[in-house]
């Protein structure tokens, strides 16, 4: 029996794609939104998670890094399975960076989905082949994976206290990233730095 976590933060769907997905005989599915993602699987110890890397609550405390374990001593921590859209390569760099082992798109079919997922339980990557060209664009991001947080939470319109807070830095920190995403995405300010940024799929 594989056990998986679906970890999305909209509750009708991942209600009932854990209802569809656990259908399948040789799954035992479990569901969270991010905010309770690291403790359930904590307590449940699933093999996999498949997670919706298009939240903003995937790049900060509690989020994707905590989730997979990256750096953490254990060897059992689950695979991830990340749900991605190929015009969003930011989303796509920080599951890659955080050592996703697989890659779906989101209007990938139920079927797929269960294929990956046990792909994933057995240690083989797995890779939708229309996430290509989104593989490409995120090779070419020029922010890094905490700059990409902070914008993130800034394209949701948090304050530099409110992303000071949820991403445990201090306010200082947080306005030096934001400089420097201005400076490398060649804006005029924060506004046209998110602007770009979104219009680049990288938030």
């Amino acid at each position: 029996m594989i056990r998986v976590l679906l970890v999305h933060d909209t509750y009708l769907l991942r209600a009932a794609l854990a209802a569809l997905i656990g259908r399948e005989p040789d799954l035992e599915v479990s569901s969270a939104p991010w905010q309770r993602a690291v403790a359930m699987s904590d307590s449940l110890r699933p093999h996999v998670c498949v997670v919706d890397m298009d939240s903003p609550e995937a790049g900060g405390p509690g989020g994707l890094r905590e989730l997979s374990g990256h750096g953490d001593a254990r060897d059992d921590r689950a695979a991830l399975l990340a749900l991605a859209s190929a015009g969003r390569p930011g989303p796509l760099r920080r599951a890659y960076e955080e050592k996703a082992l697989g890659y779906l798109s989101k209007n990938a079919s139920p079927d797929r989905l269960v294929e990956g997922i046990r792909h994933v339980a057995n240690g083989e990557r797995y890779i939708d082949e229309t996430l290509g060209f989104g593989f490409l664009e995120a090779a070419e991001i020029p922010l890094t994976r905490r700059e990409l947080s902070v914008l993130s939470l800034a394209a949701e319109g948090a304050s530099v206290g409110e992303i000071a807070r949820s991403l445990h830095l201090s306010n200082g920190t947080v306005r030096n990233y934001m400089a420097a995403i201005t400076r490398k995405t060649g804006a005029r300010n924060r506004v046209d730095a998110i602007r770009i940024s979104q219009v680049a799929g990288w938030v």
